[in-house]
């Protein structure tokens, strides 16, 4: 292959191979949809929204016993803290409970509220080999019935003050 100064250059020549900068293109996508994905499966779980402290509860909610809360922390693979709030839940009322939405407020040592998320409360359908939540729609909750709940918690505010949150119901769906 000549360079020298009578060098013409062919059509064969000057095409270039496309094909790695092509793949590194589609790799590159594929690593940014990946991403994007995994962010919108972590809100899957209920995306928490504020919902102002003096709202209304359900008045289905007195018929909504929760007790045996208890508390964890685990760290996901980024390093962040994810907090767990379990309980039981007992419906007492006549009617079957197809979703429940909760109010949660950690209160910080002045007993202000530190932070306020609303959020749908996730029933525990396994606990073997990992524990699995769903839906109260996918596990109705019948008159007298009793299911064990949790909720999932990406961030808890460092003011807060530790002691279990009040857990408000302000949406009850029944049938």
């Amino acid at each position: 292959m000549s360079t020298g100064p009578g060098f013409i250059p062919s059509a064969e020549n000057e095409r270039r191979n496309w094909l790695p900068l092509g793949l590194a293109a589609a790799i590159v996508l594929l690593v940014a949809v990946a991403a994007i994905l995994s962010m919108d499966r972590g809100n899957a779980r209920g995306k928490a929204t504020v919902t102002p402290i003096n709202a209304p509860l359900d008045p289905y909610a007195g018929n909504l016993l929760l007790t045996r809360l208890a508390m964890s922390e685990s760290s996901n693979l980024a390093g962040d803290k994810v907090t767990y709030l379990d309980g039981h839940i007992i419906n007492q009322g006549a009617r079957t409970v197809t979703a429940i939405t909760v109010q949660v407020l950690f209160r910080d040592f002045a007993h202000e509220v530190a932070q306020n998320e609303t959020q749908p409360l996730k029933l525990i359908s396994m606990r073997e080999p990992y524990i699995d939540v769903g839906p109260v729609s996918a596990a109705p909750i019948a008159p007298g019935g009793e299911k064990e709940f949790r909720l999932i918690f990406d961030g808890v505010t460092p003011h807060w003050d530790g002691a279990y949150p009040e857990i408000r119901v302000l949406r009850v769906e029944t049938k």
